[in-house]
């Protein structure tokens, strides 16, 4: 599983011209997914995202999390973070999970980010063409992966 976040001052998702979601402060989560991902990746990988500290203390040290912070998710599924550009012009999408394993574990990464961790989360729409519109903050960019099997 990798997760590319954005520290964000404000962002949205359009489908079709509607909104699926929107947040003000926090973070936008690429989200993808490999075929070989279970629930453990995603429970360690949504523990990660909530307890990063990546949010400036008073004296501009990053040393709060989301969670301390304060702030809400928008989270966009990309199967495109598991692009293979090793030969050729045209990426493959070999590693990227398929959409009947992709779609569960992502709604459980959501779901997982809430429950356990006490955040807003808003989505993009799962397989759809989304315009994705943010301001980044800082600009503050952070990869972070599932523990290597």
């Amino acid at each position: 599983m990798r997760v590319v976040i954005q520290r964000s001052k404000q962002a949205s998702v359009t489908v079709d011209g509607l909104v699926t979601g929107a947040i003000d402060s926090g973070y936008v989560l690429l989200v993808g997914l490999t075929h070989d991902d279970t629930l453990d990746d995603v429970q360690y990988v949504a523990k990660k995202v909530a307890e990063l500290r990546i949010w400036e203390d008073e004296a501009g040290k990053m040393n709060h999390s989301i969670v301390e912070h304060g702030g809400a998710i928008l989270s966009v599924s990309q199967f495109t973070l598991y692009a293979n550009t090793i030969k050729g012009r045209r990426p493959n999408f070999i590693d990227a999970a398929r959409p009947e394993t992709a779609l569960p574990l992502w709604e459980a990464f959501n779901d997982e980010l809430r429950n356990s961790h006490g955040l807003q989360v808003e989505t993009g729409v799962f397989g759809a063409m989304m315009d994705v519109s943010l301001i980044n903050d800082g600009p503050v960019t952070i990869i972070v992966e599932s523990k290597p099997k």
